[in-house]
């Protein structure tokens, strides 16, 4: 435990991905954090619950990627668990069944949502992911890049009037028409890249558009894909 103790005093303050492994040098759990530093050293302090005990007990090293963004944290973790499915992501889940993300439906503007159980509903299913929280944080993180809608369908359909989600600029308004089908597709489909892991040709498709607004002289529009980028 004293090693793991100086491993984390190095640690920065940055958004990144952990892996505990064990003596054998196996991959026992995999995680992100917004600060490395903060996280990792969480785990060395008394144990709230036997399972991390039964973890940490096995643990003899960590190793950590350092990433530019806390969405680059996400992407990697996900990845890398899909990849190495260690031991400890499935017995520390919180829940019965893996949640996936939901992005599809029967209307013209897909929905993005929570998912679990039985997949009956077209579209595309993303995951596993480890716990319920990292599939909200998914969703959270989504909701401040790409304005997808991620109301049930029985709501789309009977609103009058957009909700507070497009107040605070999660949502673009497609139940009271305030997005074209064309703009509400090209979100769908920026989002659909993010959770295919494809972000080399995401950001070069929102530079791309940025500069196109730039040019064009439609500066809101270019700022907004400026944020989007640096998220």
């Amino acid at each position: 435990m004293s090693d793991l103790r100086e491993l984390v005093r190095g640690l920065g303050d940055c958004p990144g991905v952990y892996r505990m492994l064990d003596e054998s040098g196996a991959v026992l759990y995999i995680g992100k954090a917004v600060s490395l530093r903060k996280r990792v050293s969480s785990y060395l302090r008394p144990a709230k619950s036997p399972r991390i005990a039964s973890l940490m007990s096995a643990v003899r090293h960590i190793e950590v990627t350092v990433t530019h963004t806390e969405t680059e944290a996400l992407l990697l973790e996900n990845n890398l668990i899909k990849a190495l499915r260690p031991r400890y992501n499935v017995l520390l889940r919180d829940d019965k069944s893996y949640p996936m993300i939901f992005l599809g439906g029967a209307s013209d503007f897909p929905r993005l949502g929570f998912h679990r159980g039985a997949r009956r509903e077209p579209g595309r299913y993303f995951g596993p992911y480890p716990s319920a929280t990292a599939v909200r944080e998914t969703l959270n993180l989504l909701q401040r890049v790409f304005p997808v809608r991620q109301c049930e369908d029985s709501v789309f359909r009977n609103r009058t009037r957009p909700c507070l989600q497009y107040q605070i600029h999660r949502c673009s308004g497609p139940c009271v028409g305030l997005v074209d089908q064309g703009t509400y597709a090209r979100d769908v489909e920026h989002t659909l890249w993010f959770l295919e892991g494809r972000n080399k040709t995401l950001l070069s498709d929102l530079k791309r558009q940025m500069t196109e607004a730039a040019a064009r002289l439609d500066f809101e529009q270019a700022a907004r894909l400026r944020d989007r980028v640096a998220l």
